[in-house]
């Protein structure tokens, strides 16, 4: 990500428009508001979750951890990724790429290059993307919530393990040149997993497994039971 100037403030139309897709579409160089001051105690983690609010640890960061921090990119700081880590919001702050705007320009680079994520790797969707710039909008905050009750009893392929994958999974596992060869966009490679146990196993940060995600946190108890719920009827594509 190369380096940038100082943030452009918002005008009053614009916040108003923060969350359509023509704003996005139209600025999307633009870089956002600049950053309140870190909130390092999670933001209220104990709060319910608000529709109207992006929160980092549920819904930004599972889309850095998936994108970003993917072996070889930012998963560690080093000389090839500018000592960039992006594993969690102190390191995605310490760097200083979102006070100074570097990366939501990045997100949005024409120039294959500079582009992130990097070639063959899909770019982000653009769902992805308004959930950054709507995160950035709010102050860009250590946020956190506590999400309504774990749905265990309706649990699907299409409902309930697709978003968990698309998510937290696909960042690696998807695209011409998945990592470990596994293309997680079909059924019939989870179906697989499943099966063979290494599904449960990585998710669950099995000893003997490699864990899934590789950096950050695990997934949610909620998610890792529904998988397993899921995993337990059969890996059905339902």
């Amino acid at each position: 990500m190369r380096t940038g100037g100082i943030l452009k403030p918002a005008t009053a139309a614009f916040h108003t428009l923060l969350a359509g897709l023509l704003v996005l579409s139209a600025c999307k160089h633009e870089p956002p508001v600049a950053p309140e001051p870190p909130d390092d105690n999670g933001g209220g983690s104990g709060q319910p979750c608000d529709p109207n609010v992006v929160y980092f640890e549920q819904q930004v960061l599972p889309i850095l951890i998936s994108n970003c921090a993917v072996p070889g990119c930012h998963n560690l700081p080093t000389d090839d990724n500018n000592e960039i880590q992006i594993t969690s919001y102190a390191t995605l702050m310490n760097s200083g790429i979102v006070q100074d705007g570097d990366f939501w320009e990045a997100l949005n680079e024409d120039d294959p290059d500079k582009v992130m994520p990097r070639p063959p790797q899909a770019p982000l969707s653009q769902q992805q993307l308004n959930t950054i710039w709507q995160w950035l909008q709010q102050g860009a905050q250590n946020t956190s919530c506590q999400e309504a009750g774990c749905d265990t009893l309706n649990v699907t392929y299409s409902g309930s393990i697709v978003p968990i994958i698309q998510q937290s999974c696909q960042g690696c596992h998807s695209g011409p040149t998945p990592q470990g060869g596994l293309n997680l966009t079909a059924w019939s490679v989870v179906n697989a997993l499943a099966n063979d146990g290494r599904l449960v196993q990585v998710v669950d940060h099995a000893p003997q497994a490699v864990p899934m995600p590789p950096t950050g946190p695990k997934l949610s108890e909620c998610k890792i039971r529904q998988i397993e719920l899921w995993v337990a009827a059969g890996a059905p594509n339902n």
